[in-house]
Formats: C-alpha cells, sequence, structure tokens
C-alpha cells in the first residue's frame, strides 16, 4: 500500500475518538459479469442518506453475520482453499459454522437489499433452510458457496462508532438462480443499483476502502482473471498507528 494511501485511508476511516469496540462480522458479495469483450461489471448500489453508516455512499451489497447465518446449513460448500482462507485468524466464534455465515451472510443481505438469489435450483424434495432465507426456500435455490473467491479482508479502525472485520467475497453472474422482478431487495437498504464498469464505479462517491477493494479486485482480474481459489489476497489492518497489509 503506498504511503499516500495509507494516510488517505487511516484519515477517511479513523475520524472521531469512540472507546474501543469489537469489530463484528461482516460480508460482502461483489457480483462479477464479464460479457463477450472481456468487460468486467459488478452489482453496486448507492445507501440510503438516511442511513447513519456511510449515508450515500456507493457499496456491494452485503453487512454484519447475524446469529441466524451460523444455523443454516443445506449449502453447497466453499472450494477448500477459499474455506482455508477464510478460517484464517478469526477473531470471535472459530468453527466450520461461523465461516459459513461468512457468505450466508453475503447471500442474504445481497436478496435483501439487491434482491438477488445467488444458490442453485433444486430439483429434490422441499428445501429446509432457517431464519433469513425463506424465499430461497419458497422458490427452491439452495445457497451455494462454491463459486466463492475472497478478494480480501479488512478491519475497521479503533475509535469509530461501528467496526467491522469485513471479508470481500466474489462470485461470477451466472451464480444468480433467480432475481425479485423489480430489480430491488425487500429491505430497501439500496438504492439505484446498477451493474458498473470498473471505471464507472471508481466515478461514484465511495468509502475509501471500497477504492482500494476496486484497486484490488483491478490488479487480480489482470493478473488472475479467472479468479483461482488458491490466489492469496490481501489483509488490512490497523496497528500501531496506521494501516497494515499482509496477504493471506
Amino acid at each position: 500500500m503506498s504511503g499516500s494511501f495509507e494516510k488517505q485511508l487511516a484519515k477517511d476511516e479513523q475520524a472521531g475518538n469512540h472507546p474501543y469496540i469489537r469489530p463484528r462480522d461482516a460480508a460482502t458479495l461483489l457480483i462479477l459479469d464479464r460479457n463477450g469483450n472481456g468487460t468486467v461489471r459488478l452489482l453496486m448500489g448507492r445507501r440510503h442518506k438516511r442511513h447513519t453508516f456511510m449515508p450515500g455512499k456507493f457499496v456491494f451489497p452485503g453487512g454484519r453475520v447475524d446469529p441466524s447465518d451460523s444455523r443454516i446449513t443445506n449449502v453447497v460448500p466453499y472450494h477448500p482453499d477459499v474455506e482455508a482462507k477464510l478460517s484464517e485468524d478469526l477473531k470471535n466464534v472459530k468453527s466450520a459454522a461461523r465461516v459459513r455465515a461468512l457468505a450466508l451472510a453475503a447471500i442474504r443481505e445481497t436478496y435483501e437489499e439487491a434482491g438477488l438469489f445467488i444458490g442453485k435450483k433444486s430439483t429434490g424434495a422441499a428445501l429446509h433452510l432457517g431464519s433469513g432465507f425463506e424465499a430461497f426456500a419458497e422458490r427452491g435455490i439452495q445457497p451455494d458457496l462454491g463459486g466463492m473467491r475472497m478478494i480480501a479482508r479488512a478491519i475497521t479502525p479503533p475509535q469509530r462508532p461501528r467496526r467491522f472485520d469485513t471479508r470481500f467475497l466474489a462470485v461470477w453472474a451466472d451464480a444468480v438462480a433467480d432475481r425479485l422482478p423489480d430489480g430491488k431487495g425487500p429491505s430497501g437498504e439500496l438504492e439505484d443499483c446498477a451493474w458498473l464498469t470498473l471505471d464507472e464505479a471508481r466515478g461514484k462517491e465511495l468509502p475509501m476502502i471500497t477504492t482500494r477493494i476496486l484497486a484490488d479486485l483491478e490488479e487480480r482480474l489482470e493478473k488472475d482473471p479467472d479468479l483461482s481459489p488458491k490466489t492469496p489476497v490481501p489483509y488490512y489492518f490497523y496497528r500501531k498507528g496506521g494501516f497494515n497489509r499482509t496477504l493471506i
């Protein structure tokens, strides 16, 4: 990470002087669609102005992990290399269910915010899932973690009123099994959802960490266009007065 970017990121992310708050697990999903010319677009939306956290900013769908996400078991599993990356340096509950909950939170929030169902159509008996995934069960869609690829991880620094330990995951658009007809999610948290090129996305009002993740994604796609599950990914965290970047 360049020194100038590090300073700007710290300034953007460390406003305020709040008591120490333990970061909460969170996950966000970059849904990628590549056309015949190789141009990649990704889904982003604008957070409603009424939100206290990042109002008006363009973001990827996602949010914090809910306890119920850990109870969902009827899913297509991760690729082992992706699961290993997500299992590294867990700060809270250390279990396979918690690791599984990271992608499930991103999938659930993507439905709630953008009306998209990430999964596979089930052709067998009635699907039993759990809280937060009722709409998936009604449509016979089994959540699919197999196509998930980790892009980055970032922990909000101290002295912020809200802190998250966020895993940035990506999936190709062919993982979308269904969508709500109006193109919106039932929560109404994201407005103006649109498929944007990386250049178009950079032209929006973005949180600084989102700008960094877009840069990481672009670099990854140049070297690893198919997003191999084995590729090391950046991990950002705040320590000794500044942001650090390591690889997982």
